[in-house]
């Protein structure tokens, strides 16, 4: 692979601590992200904002708002995680696709391709800029827009099961399924309409779980514990 999007939970990055950032966690994933990067790989990232705010789950707010809400979660993990990586050595660049002060810069696919041939880790932040579309439909409009090879999908979990197994502990995982599978079974890998995008475009994905030690790293290099989503 020579370019892929990461898809980093914002759950995960918070750790034990289920809210706000961990930073021995986020500092291993910019560790690993420097691996691969020194290794000649392009990388884009999305990160969810579940470590701050999930708007779906309030019954006393508009919709609208709560989604605002939830682009502007997504804004403070990116700048954070962006500014871990400038710590250990790398170049980054903050997209959103609505302007955000001097914070970030007004995404365009000439001015990511520009990052990328600077060397720089490029984020994706704030979403799509509308809401009703969550980061995973982000994540997969990005990854097609900037002709990814593969979404690597890091998770709470460590993979996609047949049921919820933090429900269910009979729930079987998947080590490779189709994502013609994952959309009529309405697998919990990402929401329904990033699911049909990525069966449309013909994304794959590799589905892991970020707790998992040097689970980034093991990924690209073929050796992770996930699940494989194929496009054939």
């Amino acid at each position: 692979m020579k370019r892929v999007l990461l898809k980093l939970s914002g759950e995960a990055l918070a750790g034990s601590k289920k809210t706000g950032f961990d930073e021995a966690t986020v500092l291993k994933v910019a560790d690993q992200i420097k691996t691969i990067v020194e290794e000649g790989l392009q990388v884009g990232i999305v990160i969810g904002g579940g470590n701050f705010w999930r708007g779906r789950t309030s019954e006393t707010i508009d919709r609208n708002k709560a989604d605002q809400i939830g682009m502007l979660a997504t804004i403070m993990n990116c700048i954070y995680v962006s500014d871990i990586c400038r710590y250990v050595g790398l170049k980054t660049e903050v997209f959103t696709p609505f302007t955000c002060g001097a914070f970030t810069k007004l995404y365009s696919k000439d001015e990511t391709e520009a990052a990328f041939a600077a060397g720089k880790i490029v984020f994706f932040a704030g979403g799509t800029g509308h809401p009703y579309f969550s980061t995973d439909t982000a994540t997969v409009l990005r990854a097609v827009e900037i002709e990814a090879d593969a979404i690597l999908l890091a998770k709470a979990v460590d993979g996609i099961y047949d049921s919820d197994p933090k429900v269910n502990s009979r729930a079987l995982k998947y080590d490779t399924v189709s994502i013609q599978e994952v959309v009529d079974k309405k697998l919990a890998a990402m929401d329904l309409t990033a699911s049909i995008m990525c069966m449309e475009q013909k994304m794959p994905m590799l589905v892991f779980g970020l707790e998992e030690e040097n689970s980034i790293v093991n990924t690209v290099h073929g050796q992770f514990k996930g699940t494989r989503v194929t496009v054939d």
